[in-house]
């Protein structure tokens, strides 16, 4: 079996940041897949669900509702590894032309307040596993990398 290209990232070196995890094509589209890099891998703590969930919840109203993305917004969510989460967008992006959407996505987290969007048990099927607090801390911690984003940042290193 071939070996896929995001366990050729070198996971020792990837640092938390924004990049692009993958492009795809159905039928003439391009997809364009981003690793939304919060925590560092195996260095650093990783998430608990409780904020991943609210983040989940939050950042995908966020994205949905945006008036220059909703259209183009296929999905977001997290990662099994719990140190980030992945957004998948129709066309054929780089890095930096997603950072002001995920920097603007996450400042709205850090933001937030009010009732979680979709946190009842009609509309969720965990609504008692969210923590607004927690998910306000964590796109915080992430915010200062994207307002700080450098090459290393954007850009995966292989190993």
């Amino acid at each position: 079996m071939d070996r896929i290209e995001s366990f050729q990232v070198d996971h020792l070196k990837l640092l938390p940041g924004v990049y692009v995890s993958r492009r795809d094509f159905v039928a003439d589209n391009a997809v364009t897949t981003f690793d939304l890099r919060m925590k560092r891998p195996n260095f650093e703590p990783v998430m608990d669900t409780a904020p991943i969930h609210a983040i989940e919840h939050l950042g995908a109203t966020f994205l949905r509702n945006n008036v220059l993305w909703k259209d183009k917004i296929i999905y977001f969510g997290p990662m099994g590894c719990r140190t980030g989460f992945y957004l998948i967008v129709a066309g054929d992006y780089r890095s930096e032309d997603i950072l002001p959407l995920v920097t603007e996505m996450y400042d709205f987290i850090k933001n937030y307040s009010g009732e979680i969007p979709g946190a009842s048990a009609r509309e969720c099927g965990n609504y008692l596993d969210l923590n607004l607090n927690m998910a306000k801390y964590e796109a915080e911690r992430y915010l200062d990398v994207l307002l700080g984003a450098k090459s290393e940042n954007l850009n995966y290193r292989y190993g």
